[in-house]
């Protein structure tokens, strides 16, 4: 049984599966393909509330025991890369990914990626939350996350204890996640998402790797003259007293370019704030110029082409 209820611009869906094979369904139509089994499927049941913000899926989910995977079959059909990170908010799961595996107690976090095989099992009755998202949406690159798939970090201590209370508040009060202050909400969690898994990686300090640290303090400052309309690979090499070659080889090991790289920060930062109720009144092409964009043309072009819509019509749909 499947309900829906309005919350400003956004909808909470509740599927409430009196048998496994409802539920089997439901998990597959509420995140990615996935293959579901169970030992005990009679009795069963099993509840998925959950809400769709910008391009974030957040949920929570609870049922009694089975198994979900993500299979090379199921992935080889997929168009779409995510990261799913998942909070155990009762009961426990063990979450299998890339030959590591986390065993999740209650309070912890882990993070997995749905272009990979993994495996998720629960013996017991279980509460979690889970957030799936494009992979672009955090600022790290999707290799390094790819270090943390199937770690446990605990929300018990450390920067863990600041962050898992305001994510488990999120996944408890839903039908607030509507229009912009949903969206708000949403990206600050992930930016707190973000920040512990830069500290779960020493990233500040490059884990001892020089090369991961250089890496690192390239992207801060890009991020931070993001604005500036001289900001090229002259500027950023001689910042980092490189030349402007080991520049270009150190973004093509990540599998990118240092314009494609700053052109995607500048559109996110400006489709955040086209989101962004503060920015109402503010021309579009405004906006654009304060990341860097100066030919409002272009910036259109380049926006449309990334989101598949003109920046006037993401605003539109979210007034």
């Amino acid at each position: 049984m499947q309900t829906s209820q309005l919350s400003g611009h956004s909808r909470v869906s509740t599927s409430i599966s009196r048998n496994f094979s409802e539920f089997r369904t439901a998990v597959s139509e509420s995140f990615v393909p996935l293959h579901v089994t169970s030992e005990r499927p009679d009795p069963f049941w099993g509840k998925i509330r959950s809400i769709d913000v910008d391009e974030v899926h957040v949920s929570e989910v609870s049922a009694t025991e089975h198994v979900v995977e993500r299979t090379p079959e199921l992935i080889a059909r997929a168009d779409r890369h995510y990261f799913k990170l998942s909070l155990q908010l009762a009961g426990t799961g063990l979450l299998i990914q890339d030959n590591r595996e986390a065993m999740l107690q209650p309070g912890d976090l882990a993070v997995y990626d749905t272009h990979r095989p993994y495996s998720l099992v629960f013996d017991d009755e279980f509460r979690t939350m889970v957030v799936m998202f494009p992979k672009h949406l955090i600022d790290l690159p999707a290799d390094v996350v790819g270090q943390l798939t199937a770690v446990t970090m605990s929300g018990k201590e450390g920067i863990g204890s600041m962050i898992v209370p305001f994510l488990a508040q999120l996944v408890s009060n839903l039908e607030q996640l509507n229009g912009n202050t949903g969206t708000r909400l949403t990206h600050s969690a992930l930016d707190l998402v973000t920040t512990m898994f830069s500290r779960e990686l020493d990233l500040e300090r490059g884990n001892g790797n020089p090369h991961q640290a250089l890496m690192q303090h390239i992207r801060g400052y890009i991020d931070a003259n993001l604005a500036s309309t001289d900001l090229g690979p002259s500027q950023i090499a001689a910042a980092h007293f490189i030349s402007t070659r080991h520049l270009h080889g150190i973004f093509q090991a990540q599998g990118t370019t240092v314009s494609t790289w700053i052109r995607s920060r500048r559109l996110e930062r400006c489709r955040r704030d086209l989101l962004n109720p503060v920015y109402a009144d503010r021309p579009v092409a405004a906006i654009a110029a304060r990341w860097g964009f100066v030919d409002a043309a272009h910036f259109s072009r380049v926006f449309k082409a990334s989101y598949g819509q003109a920046p006037s019509e993401l605003r539109s749909k979210a007034a």
